[in-house]
């Protein structure tokens, strides 16, 4: 299991905003803000999302390689995967797979996916057979 993950953005302000609506139906909805300072040198800022107190999700400032990364984010039912994709979509994202069975992968398996600003690209996913 992953405890967290950093991803590099353009825009912090623009992927703080964008993510803070995307992750919200998802009940993600913790954010914190980490500064470098306060690590060993070098440490970049930090800005965290979160949910039940724990923070794994964070962006950084820095260089961006949109097909470095694919990230799926654990919904608990298809309205949550619908509702993700509903709020990443008003909040600037492009649509890169419209919410419904993944049938390559499992006939229980619902997701969609979007590319976030950067183009990272996004999955919410959920797996009836994980719940």
């Amino acid at each position: 299991m992953l405890d967290h993950i950093f991803v590099s953005v353009s825009d912090p302000d623009r992927s703080i905003a964008f993510y803070t609506r995307a992750l919200a139906p998802l009940g993600i909805v913790n954010r914190h803000d980490y500064d470098g300072k306060d690590g060993p040198p070098g440490h970049p800022d930090l800005k965290g999302f979160g949910a039940h107190g724990r923070m794994f999700f964070w962006l950084r400032h820095g260089s961006v390689d949109a097909r470095a990364v694919h990230i799926g984010f654990v919904a608990d039912s298809q309205a949550q995967v619908d509702a993700a994709y509903t709020a990443a979509m008003a909040a600037g994202g492009t649509d890169n797979g419209a919410p419904g069975p993944r049938l390559h992968y499992d006939p229980r398996y619902y997701a969609a996916n979007v590319l976030d600003p950067d183009g990272y690209s996004l999955e919410f996913v959920y797996k009836s057979w994980q719940h």
